[in-house]
């Protein structure tokens, strides 16, 4: 690796990190990608979808710039499906299901041959600094990287934390490291970090589950596509399913609220405001009945 200095070093490999390093590179600037874990790139941590409401019009107009997640969710998405059709256009919204290993295949493909950008397997550390202006970052392996610009797109890995019942450890998610030392040197630049809250859905076995007694949920066909530059759609489309909660199902998650960190003090973090997890809808909204589950396949082959 050159130590010649880059226009811009990006630190995180997710969608917003694969996303500008991209943009610059084709902007023709030198491009260094950081990610602590390069088989990871563009993984999809939780639900792997992309689009719906606010975020589906999003995806159109970074596809409108010349960007890149429209074309990938159009390469891995399994299940494509215009939202609120029974309403006016201006709240409709393209939203798909998408095969998580196939988005980062076809992630990987765009951020390996694109020319101009660079990829580093590391941990940041530091922001290296001098004269009040960036000079570049520091590592995990003791290296030191300069660059005109560094962009921080750290996700939930700054110094980031995992719950799972009364049990707490740090991690960027299940099975990744968090970015630690980070949050130390934003702070010692007089930047003031707060803490927000994501919750993972939980996994279950395609086996385990008798799909006859759930409702299906067919995705539209034709299938619409993100990107107004690509060939839409590719993969074989398949369905997702919805069921139902119980007053049993209650019963058993307020039976579970004492040994949950969001009732118990332990995540002190903001939570997501449309996306509550169910013991949040529970507690919320006592008078419900019931409360929709929806339940999507992670790939064609997971």
């Amino acid at each position: 690796m050159p130590d010649a200095g880059f226009d811009c070093i990006i630190v995180g490999g997710g969608h917003a990190g694969s996303e500008a390093a991209v943009a610059l590179a084709k902007l023709g600037f030198s491009v260094l990608l950081i990610s602590g874990n390069l088989d990871r790139l563009g993984y999809l941590s939780c639900n792997p979808a992309i689009g719906g409401l606010a975020k589906g019009h999003m995806v159109r107009e970074i596809d409108a710039l010349g960007g890149m997640m429209g074309l990938w969710a159009d390469a891995a998405g399994i299940q494509f499906r215009t939202l609120n059709m029974s309403k006016g256009p201006a709240v409709r919204a393209t939203r798909a299901q998408i095969d998580r290993e196939a988005y980062q295949r076809a992630l990987k493909k765009t951020l390996y041959s694109t020319p101009g950008l660079r990829l580093w397997q590391d941990t940041v550390t530091d922001v290296a600094t001098a004269a009040g202006r960036v000079t570049g970052v520091r590592t995990g392996q003791g290296l030191e990287f300069a660059a005109r610009h560094v962009l921080l797109t750290t996700g939930t890995f700054l110094d980031g934390r995992i719950h799972m019942g009364l049990t707490s450890l740090p991690g960027g998610r299940l099975g990744d490291a968090p970015a630690l030392g980070l949050s130390d040197s934003l702070r010692a630049l007089g930047l003031a970090l707060g803490r927000l809250k994501t919750g993972t859905t939980p996994r279950l076995l395609r086996s385990s589950i008798d799909f006859s007694r759930l409702e299906e949920q067919r995705g539209d066909s034709p299938a619409p596509a993100f990107s107004f530059h690509g060939p839409g759609p590719v993969l074989p489309q398949v369905s997702c399913h919805i069921t139902w909660t119980t007053a049993r199902t209650h019963e058993i998650i307020r039976g579970g609220f004492e040994r949950s960190p969001l009732f118990t003090g332990v995540i002190q973090g903001v939570g997501a405001r449309y996306c509550p997890s169910i013991e949040d809808k529970v507690a919320r909204f006592p008078q419900r009945e019931r409360h929709q589950i929806f339940l999507e396949p992670e790939g064609l082959d997971s």
